[in-house]
């Protein structure tokens, strides 16, 4: 008889090592950026270089946990709403059926420590993760769905994720444009 807990825990690991993975591709660009700018020296007379490291992995790793805990929420939300306006499952056993794709974000997880040194490696594993998922997920949803329910599926989830991205690039974009309107020397 199979556990059905028996991925529970997968989602907690690969968005810690999701985090671990984005966390020191980022301490190594902000100490990159420290000296640029002449801060390091400063934040050396209170920490020593591991303890430095240390600290801005554990601030970088929160950040990033907390924003793929998010995305994780955003993303299970989104699906499960679908699911609700599309499936003609009524005993939820869909979503028992689409945990078997955790696996799928705990090998990309492992597959992230490969990027470190490079945001696009990182970047590239992430996205070809969620894809994977999104097709596994609708592989393993079509046998309660019809085909108009499956392509409204699809359409739902792709047109939400894109308004949600485009929102936040927009908001980011005038976040900058308004602190760049806002420097004295910019104008």
């Amino acid at each position: 008889m199979k556990n059905p807990y028996l991925y529970g825990y997968l989602p907690l690991i690969t968005i810690i090592l999701f985090s671990l993975s984005f966390g020191i591709f980022a301490v190594s660009e902000s100490l990159e950026l420290f000296y640029a700018i002449g801060v390091y020296n400063g934040m050396r007379e209170f920490l020593s270089d591991l303890e430095l490291r240390f600290v801005l992995l554990i601030v970088f790793a929160l950040v990033f946990f907390m924003l793929f805990s998010a995305l994780k929420l955003i993303g299970e939300t989104i699906h499960e709403l679908g699911m609700l306006f599309f499936s003609k499952d009524q005993a939820g056993e869909t979503m028992s059926v689409a945990r078997g794709g955790y696996v799928i974000f705990f090998f990309g997880s492992f597959a992230s420590v490969i990027g470190i040194q490079s945001l696009l490696i990182l970047i590239i594993v992430f996205i070809a993760t969620v894809f994977s998922y999104f097709i596994y997920t609708i592989y393993k949803t079509s046998q309660f769905m019809t085909i108009s329910g499956m392509i409204g599926l699809i359409f739902f989830e792709v047109i939400t994720w894109f308004i949600f991205i485009t929102l936040i690039v927009y908001a980011l974009i005038k976040l900058y444009n308004g602190i760049l309107a806002s420097l004295p020397f910019a104008t």
